[in-house]
């Protein structure tokens, strides 16, 4: 795989800070894989043994149980776009909610699935769960293909819904996040004009803009 392509899954991953495997281990991974799409079955292999019940990879099918009954199969196809595919990425058992990776040609993102009520929603980047498993944050800044903006996410076992936004300033060319405490987030960021600088926001703080209507 070309260096671009991993570097590319590598960012998307790490925006959440939260990978299920290290930047290095990830490398290591996928260095010899066709494209994002391999990559993503390789980190899916790893995961899929101690998500047995709970998931079943069969060819180009990945099936996974609902609770407490039911099944959702995603495939794997190709399109004009490229190839659309699904791979385990992580499984956050409190909300009994999994995190699948996704390519759609050269574009790259995460889903999460929760098993209660099937519920799917595709999000721009990892997300980074709070303390108390009650939000989450994507962070979703790049210099060019990103929707560039930042944006918390209330989630429960069977429901995900956008709760506020933020555009950072033009000149950002990347962004992570962490959670300090359940109210406060750490943003850590890049720009063309300060270089590396880290800033906070609370979740009550005024500048968080209600979800714009899609």
């Amino acid at each position: 795989m070309a260096l671009g392509v991993i570097a590319a899954i590598v960012f998307a991953a790490t925006l959440a800070h939260a990978a299920p495997i290290s930047h290095a281990e990830l490398t290591s991974l996928c260095i010899e894989a066709e494209d994002a799409a391999q990559c993503g079955r390789l980190v899916e292999a790893r995961k899929l043994h101690a998500l047995s019940r709970i998931v079943e990879r069969d060819g180009n099918e990945l099936r996974v149980s609902l609770s407490p009954f039911g099944l959702t199969i995603f495939r794997d196809s190709a399109n004009v776009r490229g190839t659309r595919s699904y791979a385990i990425w992580d499984y956050v058992e409190d909300l009994d909610t999994l995190v699948l990776f996704t390519t759609n040609g050269d574009r790259s993102g995460f889903m999460l699935v929760q098993r209660r009520g099937g519920g799917e929603y595709g999000i721009p980047a990892e997300p980074v769960f709070s303390p108390d498993r009650k939000h989450f944050v994507t962070v979703d800044v790049c210099p060019r293909e990103c929707d560039n903006e930042i944006v918390v996410w209330r989630i429960g076992r069977e429901s995900v819904v956008k709760e506020a936004e933020w555009r950072p300033p033009a000149d950002w060319t990347d962004a992570s996040a962490t959670w300090r405490g359940d109210g406060r987030i750490a943003i850590d960021y890049s720009s063309s004009t300060d270089g590396a600088r880290t800033v906070e926001r609370r979740l009550a703080d005024p500048s968080w803009q209600k979800p714009r209507a899609k």
